[in-house]
C-alpha cells in the first residue's frame, strides 16, 4: 500500500480528532484530551519527541555488516524486530467516532502478526472495549500482549484471568494511566499501586508480567523489587502529567540501574526505524509504538499497519548498516554520540 494514501485516508477517517500531521510531534494536538494531543500544555508529549530528536547516533562505515539481523526474542516469542504497536484503546472517546474499536484493533493485531511483531491490547473505562479486544485476541490464538488499567487489584487480577483464557503471552498493568482524565470521566476509580499490590498482581499469574509507566530511577528499582518481568519507560504518550521530561531523556540513567535485572521497554515518540535503533542504544530492549499504528489502522486497515511495520523494519536495517550493528544485542551505547 502507498504510504501517503495511507496517511491520506486516515486524515478523512480520524473525522477531526487528529490532523496526521508531517510530524507525529504533539504541536497541533497539543492539549486535546480527549483526542490525541498531550495533557495541559501538551509538554510531555512535545518533550518525547524532542528528547529522542536530541539524540544523535555515531555513523560507522568501515565495518563488515551488511545484512543485519533486526530479530529478537522476547516472553518467549521470537520477533522480526524490536517493536510492539502499544496499547490504545477508546477510538469513540478519542479518535473521531467514524470507526469502530474492533474495526481499529483487528487490522492492528492482524498487520503485526502478519509483519512479525507482536500488538499490545488496551483496557479503558467502558468494559465492552477490552472484552471486545479480548476476542479480537482470541481469533488470533491470544498472539499479543493485554493491558490493564489500575483499577482495584480485585478488579485487575479478574481481567488478568479474562487475558489467560484468550491465550494473550502476558499481560501487564499501564499504572501511569492512574491519572488519565478520560476514566475519571467515566466514575471509574484507578489508583496508584505499592510494592505489595504488585507483588499480588504479580503473583496471580504465570504469565510474563509487565509494569508500564516507570520514569524514575525509584520507581524502576520498585518495580524490580516488586518481581516484575518487564518496565515500560513511559509518560503514556504525555496524556496524563504535564510537564515531564521526555521518554528517551530518563531511560539511560534506569537503564543503568535496572539493565539485566529486568526487560527495559521504551514507549515515547519513536516514529522511525531510527528512533528504534536510538532507544536500544540508550537502554531499552525493545520499543512500544503508539499514534502512528492508530494513523496506520484508520488509513490503510491490516495493508496499512503492514505498510507501517515493513517501513520501519527496513529503515532499522539501514540504520544498522550505517552504524555498524550486526545484531540487536549489538547496539549500545557506542551508537549515541556524547
Amino acid at each position: 500500500m502507498d504510504y501517503n494514501e495511507m496517511l491520506k485516508n486516515a486524515r478523512e477517517n480520524l473525522n477531526g480528532s487528529c490532523k496526521v500531521c508531517k510530524v507525529c510531534n504533539g504541536v497541533v494536538c497539543a492539549g486535546q484530551v480527549p483526542g490525541m494531543g498531550g495533557k495541559g500544555s501538551g509538554s510531555s508529549f512535545l518533550e518525547n519527541n524532542k528528547s529522542l530528536e536530541n539524540v544523535k547516533i555515531n555513523m560507522r562505515v568501515i565495518h563488515n555488516v551488511t545484512a543485519p539481523d533486526t530479530s529478537i526474542e522476547l516472553f518467549g516469542k521470537k520477533m522480526d524486530a524490536p517493536i510492539f504497536a502499544a496499547p490504545i484503546t477508546g477510538t469513540t472517546l478519542n479518535m473521531g467516532g467514524k470507526i469502530s474499536e474492533r474495526d481499529y484493533i483487528k487490522p492492528v493485531v492482524e498487520g503485526c502478526i502478519n509483519a512479525g511483531i507482536y500488538a499490545m491490547v488496551g483496557d479503558t473505562a467502558v468494559d465492552a472495549f477490552l472484552i471486545e479486544n479480548l476476542s479480537v485476541l482470541k481469533e488470533h490464538n491470544g498472539e499479543g500482549i493485554v493491558f490493564i488499567k489500575p483499577w482495584e487489584n480485585e478488579d485487575i487480577i479478574r481481567k488478568i484471568k479474562l487475558a489467560e483464557e484468550c491465550g494473550a503471552f502476558a499481560v501487564g498493568v499501564d499504572v501511569d494511566a492512574c491519572g488519565l482524565v478520560t476514566l475519571s470521566m467515566h466514575g471509574k476509580t484507578v489508583q496508584p499501586k505499592n510494592v505489595e499490590m504488585i507483588k499480588e498482581l504479580k503473583n496471580s499469574t504465570k504469565l510474563p508480567f509487565i509494569l508500564k509507566g516507570i520514569m524514575t530511577v525509584e520507581d524502576a528499582l520498585m518495580a524490580v523489587e516488586a518481581g516484575v518481568d518487564a518496565i515500560v519507560v513511559s509518560n503514556h504518550g504525555g496524556r496524563v502529567l504535564d510537564c515531564t521530561p521526555g521518554a528517551a531523556d530518563v531511560l539511560p540513567s534506569i537503564a543503568k540501574a535496572v539493565k539485566g535485572k529486568v526487560t527495559i521497554l521504551a514507549d515515547g515518540g519513536v516514529r522511525t526505524g531510527v528512533d528504534v535503533l536510538k532507544m536500544i542504544g540508550l537502554g531499552a530492549d525493545a520499543v512500544l509504538v503508539g499514534r502512528p499504528f492508530v494513523t496506520a489502522s484508520f488509513g490503510g486497515a491490516t495493508d496499512g499497519v503492514e505498510t507501517y511495520i515493513n517501513k520501519l523494519k527496513n529503515e532499522l536495517s539501514s540504520t544498522m548498516i550505517l552504524t555498524g550493528c550486526q545484531t540487536i544485542d549489538e547496539i549500545d551505547s557506542k551508537v549515541i554520540f556524547k
